[in-house]
């Protein structure tokens, strides 16, 4: 149960970021910035290390853990691309819409000249990419549920790791919505569905045991679906519309504050 509660606490914070993501402010940069570094600390520092010791038969040479840990970070690649919520070139990259500009910051782009026309036109996009980020968001709750069956320690800083990349999600779930042309009503439905998806991945890890093998390939798969949503996706955002030393100072007290956490837990 202590799954389900902490669980609880990325629901919150998933509505944190939909509510700051109808009143965002200048300062989103630098929260996304310390939340990308939580996630570097958490695959580097426990993550791999625990499924590297909880599945460390080689395939070719290659830890099992190490391979499940490439196949996460493909996945996420691949399905990203598949439901279009990475539209643009990279050489277009401020200008992409992942949902963490606000429409406020496509609506400039659009008096300057610079955003994409008929983004408001595909709302199909929008729902899709949101859905994605509800689909994922339960994996979030599971990867919280198995973290506790491994151990206290594991579970803890993975699900600080999600709790603050929950803020980022529920800010895209919003945010995209709203940018493809849907209206409020739809937006507010999408981001409840986000908030309640990672406590529904948590319950259901409450109905069977995973096997010591098991969890340490599924931690290694969920530290490549970390890292890909770190390095891809929040930390090109932070620093995207804020090209800053500031963000990257918390991006590197991300990092700190997890090794602290880890070395305090251990």
């Amino acid at each position: 149960m202590t799954a389900v509660l902490v669980a609880a606490g990325a629901f919150l914070m998933t509505l944190i970021g939909g509510w700051v993501a109808q009143r965002t402010g200048d300062r989103r940069h630098l929260v996304l910035g310390f939340a990308a570094g939580l996630m570097l600390g958490v695959v580097a520092f426990d993550l791999l290390p625990e499924a590297l010791h909880q599945a460390p038969e080689e395939v070719h040479g290659v830890p099992q853990a190490l391979l499940m840990f490439a196949a996460g970070f493909l996945a996420i690649h691949i399905v990203e691309r598949a439901v279009a919520i990475h539209r643009g070139h990279e050489a277009e990259y401020a200008e992409h819409t992942h949902g963490q500009r606000s429409a406020q910051d496509h609506a400039h782009g659009h008096a300057h000249g610079g955003a994409r026309s008929g983004v408001n036109g595909h709302q199909g996009v929008g729902l899709t990419a949101a859905l994605a980020l509800v689909g994922h968001s339960v994996m979030d709750g599971f990867a919280i549920g198995a973290a506790f069956q491994a151990g206290t320690t594991v579970g803890t800083v993975v699900a600080i790791a999600v709790v603050a990349h929950d803020f980022a999600d529920g800010f895209n779930t919003y945010t995209i919505t709203r940018l493809y042309g849907n209206n409020r009503r739809r937006a507010l439905t999408l981001l409840a569905a986000d908030a309640l998806a990672p406590v529904t991945g948590a319950a259901i890890t409450l109905l069977f045991t995973i096997s010591e093998h098991l969890l340490g390939l599924y931690l290694g798969f969920f530290a490549g679906f970390l890292l890909y949503l770190a390095t891809s996706d929040i930390l090109p955002e932070a620093h995207s519309p804020h090209p800053s030393r500031t963000t990257l100072l918390c991006t590197l007290g991300g990092v700190g504050f997890m090794w602290l956490v880890i070395g305090l837990a251990g």
